[in-house]
């Protein structure tokens, strides 16, 4: 195999909502106050929603254009972002220079776990605006590109019976994966061991999906000292997958749900074989912590090999223990659009870590389409000729593509020239 060969399938990327995206999907009755993009006298646009208005986190979330000299937090404008961001055609354009076949995408304004319509006072119009939402994430964003987008929702997480209809109204678009609140108890909800989320891990089981947990949402279960770095929180915001996977695992959760499928997005790979070792050392030696049949005859490590897809953007010491961790419970991610990003050269970097640790052709096609699509239900080649899906094949009908870092200035002339990125408040 070369480079040029491989397939890759991204379960971890964002997308930065367009301000025109509930014009197809709100009912009439609500469009007035569905929520909408308005540009601040600072010149950040801002999402309002419910009389309350939120910075666009354009810092962070979306510096794939830009030079390193102008990364942060501050917020800015759609004029200022490379088109891929925010607007689907110019996306699967950037997936194509990048020799991407197909992503899986996680929002940005509402949240990991649709923060923004939890907060919203009044719930009835929320579920609206959730559901409108999904609508367009899932016919409008996933379903104009058919073939290279991975359909992904989120639940209203006020009420668990709610989450229970919009899984089962979902499963019936299509839709292959839930994203969530990695530890749910860490934002005031109830913990997975509580089972308080039993009914809707249910209907994520009968529906064929996937509980999709992205790192971010478990922040706080992190007690940084007060003069602590943001940097404390972007290093060890890995290390939480790895009590999430302790909760599901040494809770009544996976012995309920035998079927559940879980994936821990940007959690990395390099803390797994560390843990397995532990959790089987620790269920071992301290048996009289337990019944003696928590795992039905088997470790932990088995059980976690039943249920878990972990996935990894650069992790050389993860792939030298791949086989220890599974081979058929790794995946590929890419991140676009954000900091950790190796956009648009994803492949070579995955490639050289490849060739370094000594990954076999199998190995490879395993971590970059075949076990995500596996463990997604979802046919990569439905769309798209197996051929047709290589690096190679996508980047040489991309040859037209800029991948040029600009500054935000650049970019905000570049863009309002082309009328891309401008609307009316």
């Amino acid at each position: 195999m070369q480079l040029d060969d491989m397939i890759m399938i991204s379960i971890d990327d964002h997308m930065i909502e367009p301000p025109d995206m509930y014009k197809n999907h709100v009912p009439a009755k609500w469009a007035d106050r569905a929520p909408k993009v308005v540009r601040n006298a600072q010149g950040v646009d801002e999402w309002v929603f419910g009389g309350q208005a939120t910075a666009t986190p354009f810092g962070m979330a979306a510096t794939v254009g830009w030079p390193k000299e102008e990364w942060g937090f501050n917020p800015g404008a759609y004029t200022e972002l490379r088109p891929g961001c925010f607007d689907v055609d110019q996306r699967v354009r950037d997936m194509d220079v990048n020799g991407t076949l197909a992503q899986l995408n996680f929002p940005t304004m509402a949240g990991f776990n649709a923060r923004t319509f939890h907060e919203a006072g009044d719930k009835e119009m929320a579920l609206v605006m959730l559901r409108a939402y999904n609508d367009w994430a899932i016919d409008e964003w996933a379903g104009s590109h058919p073939g290279r987008f991975i359909p992904q929702g989120i639940v209203p997480m006020w009420d668990v019976d709610l989450c229970v209809e919009e899984v089962q109204r979902l499963g019936r678009k299509g839709c292959r994966s839930i994203s969530f609140l990695e530890l749910p108890h860490v934002q005031g909800f109830p913990s997975f061991l509580s089972g308080h989320w039993d009914p809707m891990l249910k209907a994520i089981c009968d529906a064929n999906m996937v509980l999709s947990l992205h790192i971010g949402g478990g922040f706080e279960a992190i007690k940084r000292a007060p003069e602590a770095p943001v940097d404390h929180l972007m290093v060890l915001a890995t290390q939480i997958s790895a009590i999430t996977a302790q909760d599901l695992l040494f809770g009544p959760t996976l012995r309920a749900f035998p079927d559940l499928r879980v994936a821990l997005s940007e959690g990395g790979i390099g803390w797994v074989p560390f843990y397995l070792d532990r959790i089987d050392r620790h269920y071992t030696n301290q048996s009289w912590l337990h019944g003696g049949d928590d795992f039905g005859g088997k470790l932990p490590s088995e059980v976690f090999r039943e249920h878990f897809l972990v996935c990894y953007i650069t992790d050389p010491s993860g792939l030298e223990l791949r086989h220890r961790i599974g081979i058929d419970h790794i995946a590929w991610e890419c991140d676009y659009p954000h900091t950790d990003t190796t956009w648009p050269e994803s492949p070579e970097f995955a490639w050289r870590e490849f060739q370094e640790t000594g990954c076999s052709d199998e190995d490879i096609h395993k971590i970059t389409w075949q076990n995500a699509c596996r463990f997604f239900d979802w046919d990569p080649f439905a769309h798209t000729s197996r051929e047709q899906a290589t690096v190679g094949a996508l980047r040489s009908r991309a040859r037209d593509v800029d991948v040029t870092r600009m500054s935000k200035d650049e970019w905000r002339r570049r863009n309002e020239a082309a009328g891309i990125g401008v609307f009316s408040s």
